[in-house]
């Protein structure tokens, strides 16, 4: 991980006692530092109550033991140990990951619990005058060998436990028996570009379960788990879509459609190799491909600059995709007791993976805005190519499953610790200044020109081209879209989709049409039980090979009856023979 700015406690350590007077008149005290000396042999267990403590001076004493309650003090980042009598450490002592210093030195310490390799964040690492193996003082002694030695031990942990929990199945409700509709499981999942998953970022997963070669193996058994008939990843490497995933996939039954960043077009073909990107595959038994479509962002903002410098500086300069595909809906999916429908029905099928940086919230509002654009514009001419009886071209007319990374909160109060290696304070405050914009547009159908999402940057100009009402319609001061959409997950129903060390939280989704759908059920979380009790500090993790969880959902859609007035629910095509 980057290293944050560590100040050691002051060796000097001044003291000042309050005056008697000083309490009367009600003066509060404030410590975060301890210092315990005397010679003492024993540690009072009211200690570990003191759950403030930063620092902690237990050293030039006669402790033979320190006892597992350590670990009762999270948020410790300094630990003197040295000159006492110890002869082990308890194993605990690696749950405490927010040390930044463990002092060990003189002491009778023969060998070390190989736990201590989760202490990520440990800068400094004393272990002079220890009657240590030599293998570990010649690893210890190298240049960074603090660092060296805390890999070696946490690459070669054992890994407890075997297995990891089922996450449940949540029923919301039953299938419509009265119609005929159609059931079909949508997962979007985020599995970690391998060039993303460096120790640097995530130096609490050992480097053989961050390696791809381990990695793919849980990301596959975790897609072929879930059998979803329609499948959206994010952060798909290019070559490992056509080496790895089309291949498994195919011979399970599926197709599919990829697209990388476009930074992929400026790089040298090696290179190219290894730009992510997004893919949706569906079962090709359920669905026909009928159209695919890549939205390149930056091409989008240069389009519809109108001038404004803020577009091209701070959108065009990203280079985030989105893809889509319009699939017809095998008729034998119906059921209900109905004949089968004699049209085509159609669905929308969008993935996107937007920028990641809270700094740029305004980036990620017009990101998500030109996509929704650009999947009215694929409506649009889908719907559009009907010529029987359809009065207008209604784009909302048309199902819209929609899965993304929009690296954006339901909610910006809803915000744990950090990302991407930033200081906790650093990233609240962003988060927090970064309010919920993204899903408030796709939510409810539209933000406000002024949205404190935009940091009021000018871009009045260009974001009316976005609006479902186009540029010269009446905006009322909004930006909007058609699409009636509703996230699957909600209430809460997921605590988080991304688990790091430095960030929880929810930033992946699954929107539908809420007009033409509606959700039977969810895969719910892993428990949260499990977790804290196995110490995991973050994902990916030996068994988790992502920091994202898959979110899948189980979607039914009613397509309306023919009616002669007015458009098909759903998209209805003649079947031409």
């Amino acid at each position: 991980m980057p290293k944050e700015k560590y100040d050691p406690p002051d060796p000097r350590r001044c003291y000042t006692i309050m005056s008697a007077e000083e309490a009367a008149n009600g003066k509060k005290s404030h410590w975060a530092e301890l210092e315990i000396s005397g010679r003492v042999r024993s540690l009072s267990s009211s200690l570990w109550t003191l759950t403030h403590l930063t620092a902690l001076h237990i050293n030039d004493n006669n402790l033979s033991r320190i006892p597992p309650d350590i670990a009762k003090l999270p948020h410790l980042l300094y630990l003197n140990l040295s000159s006492n009598k110890l002869r082990s450490l308890p194993a605990e002592l690696g749950n405490m990951v927010s040390l930044r210093e463990l002092l060990l030195n003189n002491n009778l310490l023969r060998v070390l619990p190989y736990e201590l390799g989760r202490l990520f964040q440990l800068q400094t690492l004393g272990l002079k005058g220890n009657p240590l193996s030599q293998d570990i003082l010649n690893l210890y002694q190298e240049p960074d060998g603090t660092r060296k030695l805390l890999n070696y031990m946490l690459d070669n942990l054992a890994v407890h436990p075997e297995q990891i929990p089922q996450r449940p199945w949540i029923t919301l409700k039953e299938r419509d028996q009265m119609i005929p509709t159609a059931t079909f499981t949508v997962m979007c999942y985020n599995v970690l570009c391998d060039k993303y998953a460096t120790r640097q970022l995530y130096g609490y997963c050992p480097s053989w379960a961050l390696s791809w070669s381990y990695r793919k193996k849980g990301i596959m058994e975790e897609i072929t788990n879930c059998d979803a008939d329609i499948i959206s990843l994010q952060e798909v490497e290019t070559e490992q879509y056509y080496a790895l995933f089309l291949e498994t996939l195919k011979e399970r039954g599926y197709d599919g459609y990829f697209c990388p960043k476009s930074r992929a077009k400026l790089v040298s073909e090696q290179e190219r190799k290894h730009v992510d990107g997004c893919a949706v595959f569906f079962k090709t038994q359920k669905f026909s491909l009928v159209q695919k479509h890549t939205v390149e962002f930056n091409q989008v903002a240069m389009a519809n600059s109108e001038g404004s410098e803020v577009m091209l500086n701070r959108v065009m300069t990203k280079d985030n995709i989105g893809v889509a595909v319009l699939l017809e809906v095998n008729k034998d999916m119906f059921s209900g007791g109905m004949k089968p429908l004699q049209e085509r029905q159609l669905i929308l099928v969008a993935n996107a993976h937007m920028h990641w940086d809270p700094e740029y919230s305004d980036v990620k509002l017009i990101q998500t805005m030109m996509f929704l654009s650009e999947l009215k514009s694929i409506a649009e001419r889908a719907s559009g190519s009907v010529a029987t009886g359809s009065p207008t071209s209604d784009p909302s007319s048309i199902p819209i499953v929609l899965c993304a990374d929009l690296n954006s909160l339901p909610d910006s109060a809803d915000v744990r610790l950090h990302r991407r290696g930033r200081s906790a304070l650093t990233w609240w405050w962003m988060l927090c200044l970064c309010g919920p914009g993204v899903v408030e547009y796709l939510s409810n159908g539209g933000v406000a020109e002024n949205h404190k999402d935009f940091k009021e940057l000018r871009y009045s100009e260009c974001l009316t081209n976005f609006s479902c009402n186009g540029k010269n319609g009446n905006s009322d001061g909004c930006i909007t879209h058609n699409f009636q959409l509703k996230s699957a997950y909600e209430n809460s129903l997921m605590p988080y989709t991304n688990y790091t060390y430095d960030f929880k939280g929810v930033i992946d989704y699954i929107f539908f049409s809420k007009t033409h759908m509606s959700v039977l059920g969810l895969l719910g979380p892993l428990d949260s039980q499990w977790l804290v009790d196995n110490s995991i500090t973050g994902c990916p993790h030996p068994h988790v090979p992502s920091d994202h969880f898959s979110l899948l959902a189980q979607l039914e859609l009613h397509p309306a009856l023919p009616h002669p007035l007015n458009p098909l629910n759903g998209l209805h095509l003649p079947v031409h023979r």
